[in-house]
């Protein structure tokens, strides 16, 4: 791309800040999921680890269908004065925050009524989560084409939800735990719903506050043909960065939500040092902070997807050396995830950035603007990967003999030292297999999208 190019730029401060609102607002509800609802239901609804692995496979697997439905949907409609798709932030903030707060909330009745209440609080989350983050995420092709302002976006999207992220990683299983008689710490459910209330508001606060301080900048043109999906289709089945892109991104939000959840058990059950979760947490954000202010240099440098796979490499071997060494020292733990998290930071921090390239490859290869329609197609994905993470974490679990109680218990040492192999050997083979997609599958490299742009994505102001 000409040097001139590089650095044109359609984007202002306010644009940034407030996309990296938006997933901020998103994230300080979505990260409870992982790390405490799978805790919640066994240890404060005391629902059986089986009957929790099909609730999250049959809502996940809905909500995965959901996706394209609503992707479309946002696509085929016209604009309003607000945008297209940045109105949604507005109108699904208060639902999404009522959904959160009932899927945490205890219903008053016996094991089936209980169970039917936990499938609707999480049948509405997860709907109102779809609208709201589709429409989010499509937003960023239509404020700026340039590829600088992207990468931007999507940086500050990753800084906005480690934010959004932080206090249920850091802040709250400082709070939320209380002690039994017998000295074991268990789940309070009365301060884990005082905690989700509060952070539903400042849900609310940030989505309100994207909308307002975002722009939506590029319009389709005025006589662009309808959308068919006897284009979209055969399209996304040829498009290699996008298939390949997809099962990446899918691995990444299973990494992410089964580390989530199996290191709250691990940290309570293995370490039996629950207020550790949280300086785990801050060690796998340090990382993104440290790299935040390089990573621009380095993506113009050695390029988004070549960046992305050296540091998963870096991954892999974190988490091999944790599988292997089966410490028992919490803070060796620790060090290796700081490692982890250090060698996973560029592919976290750009996945938003490769997903705008694989959206203009698919404008290349069926003549059609569908950021919506590509976006949640590559959320269907990740919602797969949220079913594996979330059910595969609960089957996991109930194969290693994992005792569920809502006062506290201490598990047995084969349980807990199943725990520790089940926490290190899965994250360590599905970093080796995102490694090996973006390395060897995913096309988009530095001189190839060169290359692209040059014949057809000139950027637009």
């Amino acid at each position: 791309m000409p040097e001139k190019q590089k650095r044109e730029s359609a984007i202002t401060v306010k644009d940034i800040v407030g996309y990296a609102l938006g997933d901020t607002g998103c994230l300080l509800t979505f990260s409870l999921i992982g790390t405490f609802l799978s805790m919640f239901y066994t240890d404060v609804l005391g629902i059986p680890l089986e009957k929790i692995a099909v609730l999250l496979l049959v809502t996940r697997v809905w909500d995965g269908v959901n996706d394209p439905i609503w992707g479309r949907l946002a696509d085929r409609r016209r604009p309003s004065k607000y945008g297209k798709f940045r109105i949604d932030l507005l109108w699904g903030a208060v639902p999404l925050a009522v959904a959160a707060l009932l899927m945490f909330t205890v219903p008053p009745f016996g094991p089936t009524g209980t169970l039917v209440c936990v499938y609707a609080a999480y049948f509405a989350y997860d709907m109102m989560y779809t609208v709201v983050n589709i429409s989010y995420g499509s937003m960023a092709n239509l404020i700026s084409t340039y590829e600088n302002d992207r990468s931007q976006l999507s940086i500050f999207r990753a800084v906005g939800a480690g934010a959004g992220g932080l206090p249920a990683a850091i802040l709250l299983p400082l709070l939320v735990y209380s002690t039994n008689e017998a000295g074991t710490k268990y789940l309070d459910g009365g301060k884990l719903r005082s905690a989700v209330a509060l952070l539903s508001l400042l849900s609310v606060a940030a989505l309100v506050a994207s909308f307002a301080m975002t722009t939506e900048r590029v319009t389709a043109p005025p006589d662009a043909p309808p959308l068919s999906l006897r284009k979209t289709i055969p399209a996304l089945l040829k498009n290699r960065p996008f298939l390949s892109y997809c099962m990446a991104s899918a691995l990444l939000i299973t990494m992410q939500l089964y580390t989530q959840t199996m290191n709250g058990y691990l940290f309570k059950d293995y370490f039996n040092r629950p207020d550790l979760y949280s300086i785990y947490s801050i060690f796998t954000y340090i990382p993104m902070m440290m790299l935040m202010p390089a990573l621009p240099a380095l993506v113009r440098r050695f390029g988004k997807k070549e960046l992305s796979a050296a540091g998963l490499l870096l991954s892999v071997a974190a988490y091999f050396a944790a599988f292997v060494l089966q410490t028992q020292s919490a803070y060796v733990y620790l060090g290796l995830c700081f490692v982890s998290g250090l060698g996973i930071t560029a592919f976290f921090m750009e996945a938003w950035a490769l997903l705008a390239d694989v959206i203009d490859y698919q404008e290349m290869l069926s003549g059609q603007r569908e950021e919506g329609t590509v976006y949640s197609f590559n959320n269907f994905a990740r919602k797969l990967g949220q079913t594996i993470g979330g059910s595969g974490g609960a089957l996991l679990l109930k194969a290693i003999g994992y005792e569920t109680s809502t006062t506290g218990v201490a598990q047995t040492r084969a349980v807990a030292a199943g725990l520790y192999n089940i926490a290190t050997l899965a994250p360590a083979l599905a970093s080796l297999a995102m490694f090996a997609l973006l390395a060897f599958v995913y096309p988009l490299g530095k001189r190839r999208l060169a290359e692209l742009r040059e014949q057809k994505f000139r950027p637009q102001p």
